[in-house]
């Protein structure tokens, strides 16, 4: 079933083209990951998604639903809320079970439904002991956790997380990338990962990527780790490519014949398998 359908949409401010007539479709359940450098225009589309901002031109639809129509703008935020970058930006109460509370207290949630959706989020995303903690007090990572259960409270269906994890650093990126996956594969929840991280995209079903407001591809992993043009390209786009990758294109460079479609740890080690098999 299509969750998320962007038609011809193009955006722009003043003169400057933002996004160019762009179209693509995320299905529900699916983890889609957008890849591009800043300025490619990630964080434009992933504003355009909830109806932050509208289109120029064409169309952005969530379940059927136009984001350029007001009467559908509340319910499309409630269908897919938006992680940003900074947590401390999105934190708005003393403690993290009020943090939580907020955005149901405003859509006049039963109190005891309330209480039922911070218990479930809290433990969705491992912080149930942070319950009474103070936001402030907490590390980087957990405070995106909260953030993270804050958009659960709201039943969401999808969560965007546009640069999420750029101010972790690597234990927390790890668990909180940790986290979304589960979201995604155990809870079937549709998430939109954007970054400019290739390592970070390792579990995304379909990757979309972006430059200077075009999608250049859109495709699977394994697709475009076989491209050898693609992975050319996504250097000029300034892309960070997996350390694993890096380390497979020096073994390539000492004449250690593997294949390009090297991505993760697993990849590396069967391909450097089957050269041993090779003699």
């Amino acid at each position: 079933m299509t969750f998320i359908e962007f038609k011809n949409v193009s955006y722009k401010i003043e003169d400057k083209m933002i996004l160019n007539n762009i179209s693509f479709t995320i299905e529900q359940g699916e983890f889609v990951a957008v890849l591009g450098a800043n300025g490619s225009g990630k964080s434009t589309l992933a504003k355009l998604i909830n109806g932050l901002i509208l289109p120029t031109e064409g169309k952005v639809f969530v379940e059927n639903m136009d984001t350029k129509n007001e009467m559908d703008l509340n319910k499309i935020r409630q269908k897919i809320g938006i992680i940003f970058q900074n947590p401390d930006n999105q934190i708005v109460a003393s403690t993290v079970e009020d943090d939580i509370a907020f955005g149901p207290e405003n859509l006049n949630i039963e109190s005891d439904e309330i209480e039922k959706r911070i218990d479930n989020s809290l433990e969705l995303v491992g912080l149930t002991d942070k319950r009474k903690a103070s936001p402030h007090m907490l590390s980087g990572g957990q405070k995106q956790k909260v953030a993270i259960a804050g958009t659960l409270a709201m039943n969401t269906e999808g969560i965007i997380f546009d640069e999420s994890t750029s101010m972790l650093d690597p234990k927390s990126r790890s668990e909180v990338l940790n986290k979304i996956t589960e979201l995604n594969k155990k809870n079937r929840m549709t998430i939109i990962y954007i970054t400019h991280f290739a390592e970070e995209i390792l579990n995304a079903d379909k990757i979309i990527i972006l430059d200077n407001g075009e999608i250049k591809k859109i495709g699977k992993l394994q697709e475009i780790f076989a491209d050898n043009e693609m992975l050319k390209s996504l250097k000029n786009y300034r892309i960070e490519l997996p350390f694993v990758y890096n380390i497979a294109e020096k073994l390539r460079e000492n004449n250690i014949k593997i294949s390009c479609n090297v991505y993760d740890e697993k990849s590396l080690i069967y391909e450097l398998i089957n050269y041993k098999k090779r003699g």
